[in-house]
Formats: C-alpha cells, sequence, structure tokens
C-alpha cells in the first residue's frame, strides 16, 4: 500500500512537473504558429522540450526519431539531434546501487568517476582482486520508478491527444506503449548480460567483431560487469590501408545482416558511441541494452523484403510491408500502394547496387506507408535503424561498398536454412525402436 502510494505521488509529482514544462513551451511557441515557417520552429523546439521533461522523453524521442514511417521528416530530423546530456551519478547514489545488489566489497578498486555516462546508467573501470580490469555497468539509481511514471504520462497524454484531428489517425498509444517498453527494457541488465552471450555465440564464428565478455558473478538486474576494452577509439578509417577498410566494413555488413536474416537477434543501438575500434583496429560492439528479437515471421518477412528488393521484385515487397504491418486503415488502396512501391522498387533497381543509398530509399517508403495509412510493427522498423545509423559510418570507410551484393550470401543462407528446419518440421516422427528380445 505504501509503495502504491508512493507511486501515485511521484505520479502526480511528474505530471506536475511536465505540464509546467510544457506550458512554458507552448506559451513560447504560440506565437509564431501562426506565421510562415512557424511549425518547423515546433519541430526544432521539441529536443529542447523532451530534454527538459526527462530521461525517458529523450530516449523515446531518440527511438522515435526512426520511425519516418509515422512522422514527418522535419520531426524526426529534429527529433535525432537529442543526446544523453546528463550530470555523472553522485559517488553516494552509485555505492547504494553496488550495496543493494550486494556488490560493495566486489572490486579490489574502482573508480567512481565514470568512464561513460548516460541517463540510465554509468560505466566505471574497475579492478578485481586478481587484477583482472573490468568494465561496471552501474543503473541511477531510483530511475526505474521515475521512468515507469514518465511512460504512463506518455501514455495519458497521447490518449488525450486523440481529439486533435492531426492525431486521429496516428496510432499514438501502440506507439508509445512500445517505445516505453523498448526503453523499460534497457533498465534489465540480466537481458542485457543475455544479449551479450548470445551475440557473442551468434556472431563469434562468422565475424572477427569484438563483444566484451560478462562476468556473471558480478553481474544481475542492476549491475552488469564486463571485460574492460582499453584503448577505445571512433568508428573512424584514419590511418587504414584501403584493403583494411574493406574488411572492416564487411565484417561489419556480415555482422548486421546475420542479426537480422539470421538469428533474428539484432543490436538496434550501433552508433558511434557503441560500434568502436580497438587499438589493434579490430571492431567493437558495446551497450546490448537496445537489442531486439524479431519473432521469426517478421524475420523471414525482412529478409524476403531484402532479396526481394535487390531481385527487384516490387509487388512482392509491397505485399510483405501489407502482411507485416501492425495496422491498416479499413479503406486502404491496395492496389494504389502495390503501385507506388513497386515503381519506386523499380526505380532502385534499374540503378547500379553499389549507388543504392538505404538513407534514401527508406524515407520515400516510409512516405508511402504515411500517405496510404500503413502503420509498420516496430518489430519491423526497429531493426532497419540498425541500417541506417550505419550506411553513413560504413559509407566512410568504403564509398563503394555494395549493400545488396554483400547481403545476397547471408540471404540466401538464412532461406537455405528455413527450408530445412521448414521440411524437418514437415517431417513425420521415426517410428519407436522395435524392442529387443532378452
Amino acid at each position: 500500500m505504501a509503495e502504491q502510494r508512493t507511486s501515485r505521488w511521484l505520479l502526480a509529482g511528474r505530471a506536475c512537473a511536465a505540464a509546467s514544462i510544457v506550458t512554458g513551451h507552448l506559451v513560447a511557441a504560440l506565437p509564431r504558429l501562426a506565421t510562415r515557417g512557424g511549425r518547423a520552429r515546433l519541430a526544432d523546439r521539441a529536443p529542447r522540450l523532451l530534454t527538459a521533461l526527462g530521461p525517458f522523453f529523450v530516449k523515446a524521442g531518440q527511438l522515435v526519431s526512426t520511425r519516418r514511417d509515422l512522422l514527418p521528416e522535419q520531426w524526426c530530423d529534429a527529433l535525432a539531434e537529442l543526446a544523453d546530456e546528463v550530470r555523472p551519478p553522485r559517488r553516494a547514489a552509485v555505492a547504494r546501487t553496488l550495496a543493494e545488489a550486494g556488490l560493495t566489497d566486489a572490486f579490489a578498486e574502482f573508480e567512481w568517476e565514470p568512464v561513460a555516462c548516460g541517463s540510465i546508467a554509468s560505466v566505471h573501470r574497475a579492478r578485481l582482486a586478481d587484477g583482472t580490469e573490468v568494465a561496471v555497468k552501474v543503473q541511477r539509481h531510483g530511475i526505474r520508478p521515475v521512468l515507469e511514471a514518465d511512460l504512463r504520462l506518455a501514455l495519458l497524454g497521447a490518449r488525450a491527444g486523440r481529439v486533435l484531428p492531426g492525431m486521429r489517425d496516428l496510432p499514438a498509444e501502440e506507439m508509445i506503449g512500445q517505445l516505453g517498453g523498448a526503453v523499460l527494457h534497457q533498465l534489465d541488465f540480466t537481458a542485457e548480460r543475455d544479449s551479450l552471450l548470445l551475440l557473442r555465440t551468434n556472431l563469434g564464428g562468422h565475424t572477427d567483431l569484438r563483444i566484451p565478455a560478462p562476468v556473471d558473478a558480478l553481474s544481475g538486474p542492476t549491475v552488469l560487469t564486463m571485460e574492460f576494452i582499453s584503448g577505445l577509439g571512433r568508428f573512424r578509417p584514419l590511418g587504414m590501408t584501403v584493403e583494411r577498410r574493406q574488411e572492416v566494413v564487411r565484417d561489419v555488413l556480415r555482422a548486421v545482416y546475420r542479426m537480422l536474416f539470421v538469428d533474428g537477434l539484432v543490436h538496434c543501438d550501433l552508433h558511434p558511441g557503441n560500434l568502436c575500434l580497438d587499438d589493434a583496429g579490430r571492431v567493437v560492439v558495446l551497450d546490448a541494452g537496445f537489442v531486439v528479437r524479431l519473432p521469426d515471421p517478421v524475420r523471414r518477412s525482412f529478409a524476403g523484403f531484402f532479396l526481394n528488393m535487390a531481385q527487384g521484385n516490387g509487388p512482392k515487397c509491397a505485399d510483405i510491408v501489407l502482411e507485416s504491418a501492425a495496422r491498416l486503415p479499413a479503406d486502404l488502396d491496395r492496389e494504389g500502394f502495390r503501385t507506388a512501391v513497386t515503381d519506386l522498387v523499380d526505380e532502385v533497381a534499374g540503378a547500379l547496387s553499389k549507388d543504392f543509398e538505404l538513407g534514401a530509399f527508406a524515407p520515400r517508403l516510409f512516405k508511402l506507408q504515411r500517405d496510404f495509412g500503413v502503420f509498420a510493427a516496430a518489430e519491423f522498423a526497429f531493426p532497419l535503424l540498425s541500417l541506417l545509423v550505419l550506411e553513413g559510418m560504413i559509407k566512410e570507410f568504403d564509398s563503394e561498398v555494395d549493400f545488396q551484393a554483400e547481403a545476397v550470401p547471408v540471404l540466401m543462407a538464412s532461406f537455405a536454412k528455413d527450408v530445412e528446419v521448414d521440411a524437418a518440421a514437415r517431417r513425420p516422427p521415426a517410428p519407436d525402436a522395435p524392442a529387443v528380445a532378452p
């Protein structure tokens, strides 16, 4: 009962603070809304508003900036500028989280000044009794109830927003629910540990990527201890030979395509802070907090879409989008949508494969979905983020990289594996072995 009262008071307090912040921004923006370019200024204010509202809204804004199938490009561009600009946690708060996890005396040395810091956690360098260096990810103390309260506020706001003409057809509550689930999932460090282990297993035999190993005995729901990788630098091609640049690009693409098309366990947050190079020039993948497991039908649909796009089969691409959609309007012009998607796929299929740019193709596909009222499932849209974020980084290494050609072998291997699995599922069980006479 006391916990429920605390939760209600926290929600009320967050609601009052949010109302004050939103009102202040609206009052500042209203005089300009009627002027030319007023709406553009409103989009530009969105990052400041969400930053003022708190970490949940920053995280949600970062995620929704990728949903160009739902929001206008101008808003997505503005929200993409959001960053976790937060102060490091106090030493006492970090110590309290470690104590509650039973890890107060687990480290021979512990650096209280974090090497990395975000709205959900801070990462600290530490040393075990045997001299092993580790990275310790410590969740901000008390962050869960704050994020949960803010998710409830966001859902209430989405429900209230249905009275606005521009919001009636937007599945705002579903979208907020999906985003909120993704944000709150990042609080489960046990799940992140499991994701690290699975990624290491799935990619270890197929790529040269380096993924830090978790230390199971020193990890739990709020603390994640991992191998410390020293000498990390930005994912940049400086000083590399042309051959090494091409090796790095192909290694990263093989990893991402395997996640998307074969394993169905996708790291959806491969931005420059989480994709690094060690001092030997080897690619390092960090932070498995935002890892999405694709349901098998979605993984197959995603693979089918890319293979048919590479083969120039626009009608099949359109059918896959419609079959995997979260919501379709009752009056959907199916033939019109299929024709528009076919025209788009024909256009990119007619270009040289190496000239294909997902960053140009995806927004046009998203605009078509928005125009026809087709809302993609989050499981289908989020993985696309991993490719969109990667594209610009990869082309800095090799501007001639052939994205489609690199994908096809992995796609074909994926389909061969699926055919084998389906055949095994249809195969009748073997008869029981005859009893052996004594």
